[in-house]
Formats: structure tokens, C-alpha cells, sequence
């Protein structure tokens, strides 16, 4: 496709936080092939923070969301034909749209329900993304098959970089904790995903603390800024009745990756951090119910290009990774939770057992038993999840 090395590389990914997230094997392909390129990424804003101190990456451009056709167009213009190439890391015109402008090479992805004329005319090449059968990420390293990379596997996680008053600043949070030493290892615990259809349920994470504190392990809940997510967090806390290192709401997305890179042990739902803490290398504990873990389950640290990781149903263990999955015939139903709608709650998350947590977090662990749940504090847990929605 090129008779030189492109000098100058846009990836456009148009998406939530976990497709960026996801895109990054793809840069880490084409930074590997051509060392020399300076690669952009251009993203949502509010989702740039997944790219904080990614090495292969020299500046990332930020759109609005929900921006008006004169906004986007005075966006495009600033990139009009600025990159030697311009790839269409998902299947949208928005995306496509971007690389049309910025891209005197353009390639892409296309949905193969929706290869039109109009859309093959924006790109050069292009590849097909076929969501009933391929993991994300190996449907964003068809691309490095279009420009002639060799495919790397792996998914790089977001830093804090090296500089030493903003380490010693991100230090300082472990200090002073009331019942909680530096000298505890680790466990990171991110209870709540953004949509309720993909949440468990308090006590489980109460009595999954209650274990982890019997093990000798300090426990750090991360998670967003939003009321609700802080909310949930209280909530989780008071229900364990044990010293626990609340950081919801404080850590930027690098820190939160550094936080895990410092654990021992990640428990999470189907969310974007969760992908970080496979990035991160981290023994990795991922609560699946109804979402497809064929196309969305955690990438394992390194995992080889084109190796699919996780099969439809069953749960089981692929690198530093844990897959749980939720039970029941319809699991997983690949809908927004049983009522159809996101704010919904699914019964194969709702009914998954602790005891079943703990089991597969004591085989992350190295723990060759693992005890029956500690006791929670009881709740009234019914109420908890109702003003946790």
C-alpha cells in the first residue's frame, strides 16, 4: 500500500472508553512496523483519559459527542489531509468520516451488514468486522492485515507517567488509612459498572471483602465521579463492616490502572476498567452475565493476535485472566438485562453465588481453599440496590 513508511498515522475511534481502550493493539502494530511514524488518535472527549501516557501515541485530538454538522466540519478541517494515513478503527460513519478528511491513505472498518458503495468510497481498503464471531480486538488487528503490519496482540493500559511529584502525590493516598498498611498486598475491587443490566449486588461484594480482610488483604474500591457510583461505593463499605480504602471518584483513569498494576488481585464487572486490569498484566476476576465474552471479554495481558480467548458460555481462566460467568439456560442472552432495558438488573448477576466469586478469586491467588464467605454486616439489601439505580 505504501512505497515508504508513513511518516504521519490518525486512528479514529469514535466510541466509549473500552473501544478506545481496545483500539490500542492496533497502534501498538503500527508503531511496531514503523517506529519512526508519529501516530494521533482522535476520540470522544471524556474518553481520552484511557490514552493518559500511552507510549505509542504522540497527541490525541478530542471532538464533542453531540456536536452540530458546522462543529464536526470545522473539526474535520483542521485535519484536512494533515496524515499520510487515516484508519477507521469501528464501523461508523462518524469515524469514517474523520478519516476521509484527515487521510491521503484511508483504510477501515466496515460492518458486514453494511458494506455500501458510498461507504467503500471513503476508504482505500477496508476490512470487514464481524461482530457475531470475532473478539474487538481482533477485528480492530484486521486493519494492520490491510496495510501490511504484522498484528501485535496487546492491549496497552493507561500510566501516570515518570514524574516524581506526581508519583509521590498518587503514593500519598496509601498512607494513613485507618486499619490499612502499605505493607498489606493488595486487592482492587471496581463494583459498578455504568449500566445496572451488567451490576451484582452488595452483599456479594460485602462478603467478598469480609473473605479478602480474613485472607490478610487490604481492599481499594475504585470506580467514577458520578453521585451514583459514589453512592454504591458507600454503600459496599458500610455493608462490609471492615476497613476498606474508598477511592471512588479520586483516581484519574491512569491512576486507577497504576492503583491495579500495584494489586495483587482485580475484581470487576463487564466494564472498561476491567479491560485496563487485563491490560495491566494483573490477576483479573470478570463478572460476566449477558454480554457476549466472544466479542467483549477481557483481553488477557499479551494475548497472541488472532487467538480467540474466550468461547460463548462457560467460565475458566486464559492468561491473567478469569472469566465467571453468570448461570442459567439464556446466559448469555446478549440483551440489556432481563427487563430489555440498561437500567435493568440481570438475574444470572444478581443470583451468581459468592461462594463462586471467592472460588475463582482463591485460584487467582494461589489460594489452595478457599473458606466460606465471612458474614457481612446485614442490610437491607433490597433497599440499597433501589437507591443505587
Amino acid at each position: 500500500m505504501f512505497l515508504h513508511p508513513p511518516r504521519t498515522i490518525l486512528v479514529v475511534c469514535t466510541r466509549r472508553i473500552g473501544d478506545v481502550l481496545l483500539t490500542t493493539p492496533l497502534v501498538r502494530s503500527l508503531k511496531a512496523q514503523w517506529p519512526d511514524a508519529q501516530i494521533d488518535m482522535l476520540v470522544f472527549r471524556g474518553t481520552e483519559g484511557v490514552l493518559e501516557h500511552n507510549p505509542d501515541i504522540r497527541r490525541v485530538i478530542v471532538v464533542a459527542q453531540r456536536a452540530r454538522m458546522g462543529e464536526r466540519l470545522a473539526d474535520a478541517a483542521r485535519i484536512w489531509r494533515r496524515y499520510d494515513l487515516a484508519c477507521a478503527a469501528i464501523p461508523s460513519d462518524r469515524a469514517r468520516f474523520y478519516t476521509w478528511f484527515a487521510g491521503r491513505k484511508r483504510v477501515g472498518l466496515l460492518d458486514w451488514t453494511r458494506v455500501t458503495r458510498f461507504a467503500r468510497f471513503m476508504l482505500n481498503r477496508f476490512a470487514i468486522n464481524d461482530d457475531r464471531v470475532a473478539h474487538t480486538v481482533t477485528s480492530v488487528l484486521a486493519l494492520a492485515d490491510v496495510v501490511g503490519v504484522a498484528p501485535v496482540g496487546q492491549v496497552v493500559a493507561p500510566g501516570i507517567g515518570d514524574d516524581p511529584a506526581s508519583r509521590a502525590r498518587f503514593d500519598a493516598r496509601f498512607d494513613n488509612v485507618p486499619g490499612i498498611s502499605r505493607e498489606q498486598p493488595l486487592v482492587v475491587l471496581h463494583p459498578y459498572p455504568m449500566y445496572t443490566y451488567k451490576q451484582w449486588r452488595v452483599e456479594g461484594w460485602a462478603e467478598t471483602i469480609a473473605w479478602l480482610r480474613a485472607q490478610g488483604f487490604a481492599v481499594a474500591l475504585t470506580g467514577g465521579p458520578a453521585p451514583a457510583e459514589q453512592a454504591y461505593a458507600r454503600q459496599v463499605v458500610e455493608a462490609a463492616g471492615e476497613p476498606v480504602l474508598n477511592l471512588v471518584g479520586q483516581l484519574t483513569l491512569g491512576e486507577t490502572a497504576e492503583t491495579i498494576r500495584r494489586a495483587k488481585l482485580y475484581i470487576g464487572p463487564d466494564t472498561g476498567v476491567t479491560h485496563i486490569a487485563a491490560a495491566c498484566g494483573t490477576p483479573t476476576l470478570a463478572l460476566f452475565g449477558p454480554s457476549n465474552p466472544v466479542r467483549w471479554g477481557p483481553w488477557p495481558d499479551r494475548w497472541p493476535a488472532g487467538d480467540a480467548p474466550w468461547p460463548l458460555q462457560g467460565s475458566g481462566r486464559r492468561g491473567n485472566v478469569y472469566l465467571l460467568q453468570g448461570e442459567g439456560a439464556c446466559v448469555p442472552c446478549k440483551l440489556e438485562g432481563c427487563d430489555r432495558y440498561v437500567d435493568s438488573f440481570s438475574e444470572c448477576l444478581t443470583g451468581l453465588e459468592t461462594r463462586r466469586v471467592i472460588a475463582a478469586a482463591a485460584d487467582l491467588l494461589g489460594i489452595a481453599e478457599a473458606p466460606r464467605a465471612a458474614a457481612a454486616t446485614p442490610i437491607d439489601v433490597s433497599a440499597l440496590e433501589r437507591r443505587a439505580r
